[in-house]
């Protein structure tokens, strides 16, 4: 989740939540989102361009009204998706991943109610060991699928070094989550333009501090817009940012969704993903 002023996870609370929703909305007549405009300060992507961004779906917890999804993800090989190391946690799964027994990914669907794509079991998982909750440092995961996906749907791992990874590269975030920062979930695949910025700035927004995240450059890459107005935002946790034509992070945490003065803060994809 991205609480607002106490940095965490951009997921957790909003998932514990839409967890307890989901007894609810077995119960009521299911109404689409309000807005499914964009990631915030986003636009509508197609999925058939963009095959390498994956939806996490669990009907068991989340319900059935956006297709159970609660996190997103990057194919990085046929049977292999990269995502959030907190969107597996238990206490925002409700229980251990491990047993969570429709856990699958949807790819190739820009409608998560839509037709079409692919619905692929995960039969295994990797979590980061080096994943730290408090500071957020390592917050990445690796799902292996039950049957392989397209090569076409693969997206590189930018390495270290990279030129994608400079400050001032133009960078794209995808997902399905919150498209206004207050709580209007997206039933279509959207995306947000946004650019990697200097460690500095969110070493500045996001100063170690006792009970709070922070930033480690090491682990973590810092994007967004200085002046605000397009992020990620709760729901797309584990989604994909893309640089030149590259996975260089996963979207991790941050305070609110789009302040001009609380960068994006991503998982650095060459220093956690396997391979890279």
């Amino acid at each position: 989740m991205r609480d607002t002023r106490h940095p965490i996870s951009r997921k957790r609370a909003a998932l514990v939540a839409l967890a307890a929703a989901a007894a609810v909305a077995s119960l009521v007549t299911p109404t689409p989102a309000a807005a499914d405009s964009g990631v915030v300060g986003g636009r509508t992507a197609n999925a058939p361009d963009t095959p390498w961004v994956v939806a996490l779906s669990s009907v068991d917890r989340f319900g059935r009204m956006r297709a159970g999804q609660f996190c997103g993800g990057a194919v990085i090989a046929p049977t292999k998706v990269a995502t959030a190391a907190h969107c597996l946690r238990e206490d925002v799964l409700g229980v251990r991943a491990e047993e969570l027994r429709d856990l699958k990914v949807i790819a190739g669907r820009s409608d998560l109610v839509g037709g079409g794509g692919h619905e692929i079991p995960v039969k295994d998982m990797w979590i980061n060991p080096a994943y730290d909750a408090e500071s957020n440092s390592g917050d990445a995961a690796v799902l292996t699928l039950a049957r392989p996906l397209p090569s076409g749907y693969v997206i590189p791992v930018a390495p270290a070094g990279d030129p994608a990874y400079r400050p001032g590269t133009d960078a794209t975030v995808y997902g399905w989550g919150d498209t206004t920062g207050l709580g209007t979930y997206a039933h279509t695949l959207n995306a947000a333009d946004v650019s990697v910025l200097p460690d500095q700035d969110c070493s500045r927004a996001y100063p170690a501090a006792p009970g709070q995240a922070r930033y480690v450059p090491a682990t973590m890459l810092c994007a967004g817009t200085r002046e605000g107005g397009r992020d990620a935002c709760q729901g797309d946790s584990g989604g994909p940012l893309i640089a030149r034509g590259k996975l260089i992070g996963l979207v991790s945490w941050g305070s609110g969704c789009g302040l001009a003065e609380s960068p994006g803060v991503y998982t650095r994809a060459s220093a956690v993903l396997p391979g890279s």
